[in-house]
Formats: C-alpha cells, structure tokens, sequence
C-alpha cells in the first residue's frame, strides 16, 4: 500500500515521523535508535531526508586551493532500504532537486524499484550555503514539478538514453505544503497555485512545512480546498527542544511562533524547562488536529526524539 492508502486505512489518526541518515563515518545505529523509541506507536512509514553535496575549498600541497564537492550524509536510498527491510515499515525517502542531476536522480529511482521502494516524497530542496539564492544544479531541476515530471516519466516506462521499457513497480510520491508560504513565493496566492499544479501533476498527498499556530494549518487547508486541492493535507509538526530555537527556527524555517508559546519559553532558566514547554504545546496542537479529523500527523524528530515519544504517549 502507498502512503495515501496506508493513512486511509488506519482505525485513528495515522503517525509517522522523519529521520535524518548520519554523518559520513557513523553507523546507522543512532538512527535505528530513534526508530526503536517511536515504533511502538505503530508508524505508518518513515520519511528519510536526502542533503546535497557542498562545495569547499580544500588546500593543495602547492598552497593553492581547489574547490571540490564532499558529501557528508549517505544518500536516502541506502537508508530507506536498511529501515524498510529491518523494520518492515513503509520507508519514504526524500528526492531532492537540489545538488543532483537528472541522470543522479534516475540512477536512484532504478534503484529504488529494485529494492521495491515506491513511496517517494518529492522537493526541490535547499540552497547550497555558497549560494545567495536557489541556483538548479547543471542537467539538474529547477523545480519540484520538473521532477514529478521525470518520475511520472520513469512509471511510464521512459529513461533518459532515450529507451523504453516496462517497469515493473509505478512510483506514488507527496510533495511539501507550507501554511506560511514558501520563503521565496511572492504572495500566498502564487505559492497555492504552484502547489496546486504539483497536485496537478500527481501527487497524492501534501506534507506540511513545520507549524506553531494550528489557525495557520487550518486556513492552509480551507484555501487548499477553496482552490481545488483535495488530496490528504498531512500536518508537520516538531516540539521545541532548547531556547535557541526561539531565533534559529523562524530564520531556519520561516515560521512564526506565536507569542504565548513565546512567553512561556522566555521564562525558562533550562533546556529542561524548554523542553517541557515543547512537548507541552506540541501535544496539544496534536489533540485540536486530532479532534479536527487530521488524517495524519508528521513529526519531525530530528534532535527531538524523546520529545516527539513524549507527544505520542499522550494523544495516540
């Protein structure tokens, strides 16, 4: 079952979460962690965030420096099959424009069709950190769309050296939402009707970027709905951790966090402290989007895997 029919056919509202593949060097073990901490509460699948290689400048033995691409996370589709194979959860890694070619992406959806991993969640994704702006990788895509356009092409049974062939499992994928509008969108308007034209194209859910306001969540979707969008709209949600997430969060992520969550963070002394406030607050937007007949909720968990177990203890 995809994803879509997985969160369809659950009894309640449907949970899952997102890992992050380690560092280069590190084992896999600290991610089996996390899923060993949340697997109890019966995830419907786990998402698998993909990072793009970097370019730095590295020292020659002349003096001189050479810029080169290093990569310091493995790729999804390694960690997708070690999850989904040990586990026996539905694994959905992320497909990223950014930082990838076309024929990197083929290589990956090839891949993934052998080892019959078929739910994919497609993003343009972020900027190099050398970059000012989002610049498209050479024979990369631009936009989410474009590779929707090589996937669906790919199910069709067309490849990039221009061959034809029967594949013999069709790829379903998701796309990402953003309640608050993407950073770069112009207005609300525009960011709904690119997102409307990635449903348009096939995909058959939406995730939500990151949110503290559940107004935001639900005005999201009424637009969504008002506009013709009526594919399964995930809420994403991520408890507070430590104070410092106060300023990286909205810079990070461009959300707002409203000013009563603020309050009570500002007058903790301990990331303890914050962390209470975090699950808190977390638990709560979880039972409204509960009571609200969410058909699913997303936690993102990365450093935050003690606190999202919190959450899940309460409301599932």
């Amino acid at each position: 079952m995809n994803v879509v029919e997985l969160i369809k056919n659950s009894p309640s509202t449907a949970f899952s979460f997102e890992v992050l593949p380690p560092l280069k060097g590190n084992s896999i073990d600290k991610v089996f962690h996390t899923i060993d901490i949340l697997r109890e509460f019966e995830p419907k699948y786990i998402n698998i965030t993909s990072h793009r290689s970097e370019l730095v400048y590295k020292e020659t033995d002349s003096g001189l420096f050479r810029q080169v691409s290093e990569k310091s996370r493995p790729g999804s589709v390694a960690v997708a099959a070690a999850i989904q194979y040990k586990y026996h959860i539905p694994a959905v890694p992320h497909l990223i424009c950014s930082g990838f070619t076309k024929r990197e992406t083929e290589y990956a959806l090839i891949d993934l069709n052998f080892l019959g991993i078929t739910d994919l969640l497609l993003l343009r994704g972020d900027k190099a950190k050398h970059e000012a702006r989002f610049t498209p990788t050479t024979d990369g895509h631009s936009h989410a769309i474009d590779l929707e356009e090589q996937v669906n092409r790919f199910n069709e049974g067309f490849f990039l050296d221009g061959s034809h062939m029967e594949v013999s499992q069709k790829f379903s994928y998701g796309v990402a939402g953003y309640p608050e509008k993407h950073e770069e969108a112009p207005n609300l308007e525009t960011d709904l009707r690119h997102l409307k034209a990635k449903v348009d194209a096939g995909a058959s859910y939406i995730v939500t970027q990151m949110f503290f306001d559940n107004d935001k969540y639900f005005d999201f979707v009424a637009r969504c709905r008002a506009a013709g969008i009526n594919v399964p709209i995930i809420p994403g949600l991520k408890p507070i951790t430590n104070i410092n997430q106060l300023s990286i969060l909205p810079k990070v992520f461009h959300v707002d966090l409203p000013e009563t969550l603020v309050e009570e963070l500002e007058k903790c002394t301990t990331d303890a402290m914050v962390k209470e406030v975090g699950v808190e607050w977390c638990a709560t937007q979880a039972r409204e989007l509960i009571a609200h007949g969410v058909p699913s909720i997303h936690f993102y968990s990365l450093n935050a895997t003690e606190s999202v177990r919190c959450v899940a203890a309460t409301v599932y």
